[in-house]
């Protein structure tokens, strides 16, 4: 396992995150799984507060040797369907969340608390100063942002440069090769920005995996009756690689995303999977091979990155010595 900084931060962060969305308890299983990760150099944990008990399964693995692992927890969905300020992005909501993820995480800190997704009925100002002043009193150490438009986590931290707050230092988006949306806006301002990307559904909920191509697969998290013929494409191709390559279609998938410097969230539910994509971190994708794995399915960057990426060669624009620029 190799690491990258969080951000512009000093923070070591392993390739591969360990997603504990679905742990319920704490099984002999999920024992496992834990060690296996650990012991493969891994030692990011992301859960959140919403996941049931999983936070209160983290709690308990991690005890006596909590200090080794960056711990990620998120909020903003509700906790309490019967009260409006129960949920949100707002200060009552912030505290009151980071509180009850604390007593279940066993824990006095957290080391990366996400927003969970964007709530455009707070105001983001009130939202960045909550959050720094949870960084200030010590229980966060660094924050990030999940499922949000690139616009509102460009604002966020042009406020938090302006106003000295904490910025976000990490971005948490789906991005596979069946969901590459993020590459128009997202993964570019990351990029801008210096904020580091997880990736969740980076196997496509499972179908990049192969699991649903034989005749006779069950349904799991999603129906193999309800795949695309678009990303049934994808998956043949996947599959194609991986043969060539002495791999499986789960490495192939998650070593794409790795190879742009994203973070996969990898939820597993037995050792054996997590020893299998864990091998991903060792795969080198030939050139060929991520060409042919990104043409599979059709993929239009959209306005305005087609439309600058053609104007940036135009010397109608810049004009006749534009050749002769090494610009950025």
């Amino acid at each position: 396992m190799r690491y990258r900084l969080l951000g512009r931060t000093g923070l070591r962060i392993s390739e591969l995150f360990l997603g504990a969305m679905t742990y319920r308890e704490a099984t002999p299983e999920v024992r496992r799984i834990f060690d296996l990760y650990s012991e493969a150099g891994g030692n990011v944990v992301d859960t959140a507060s919403m996941y049931g008990d999983s936070e209160l399964v983290v709690g308990e693995l991690l005890q006596g040797r909590r200090d080794r692992y960056v711990l990620a927890t998120k909020y903003t969905p509700t906790r309490d369907r019967t009260d409006l300020n129960a949920a949100g992005n707002h200060r009552k909501n912030l505290v009151l969340s980071l509180e009850r993820s604390l007593r279940r995480l066993r824990t006095d800190y957290i080391d990366l608390y996400w927003v969970h997704v964007w709530d455009r009925h707070t105001p983001i100002e009130e939202t960045m100063r909550a959050l720094d002043d949870a960084v200030r009193a010590g229980k966060v150490l660094h924050i990030g942002f999940s499922d949000a438009p690139a616009w509102v986590v460009s604002q966020a931290n042009t406020l938090a440069d302006w106003r000295g707050w904490t910025p976000f230092a990490g971005l948490q988006v789906p991005y596979s090769l069946v969901h590459r949306d993020v590459e128009r806006e997202l993964l570019p301002m990351a990029r801008a920005l210096e904020i580091s990307v997880a990736a969740w559904g980076a196997l496509g909920h499972g179908v990049l995996s192969g699991r649903y191509e034989a005749p006779d697969a069950a349904a799991s998290r999603v129906s193999p009756e309800g795949i695309s013929a678009r990303d049934r494409a994808v998956v043949r191709v996947v599959v194609e690689v991986a043969g060539e390559l002495g791999a499986t279609p789960a490495q192939v998938a998650l070593a794409w995303v790795l190879r742009g410097g994203v973070h996969p969230i990898i939820g597993v539910s037995s050792a054996e999977q997590l020893k299998d994509n864990l091998e991903a971190t060792r795969l080198a994708l030939p050139e060929e091979a991520v060409r042919r794995l990104e043409s599979a399915a059709e993929f239009e960057l959209g306005f305005p990155g087609n439309f600058v990426g053609e104007v940036d060669l135009s010397p109608d624009i810049y004009g006749d010595d534009l050749h002769l620029l090494d610009g950025r």
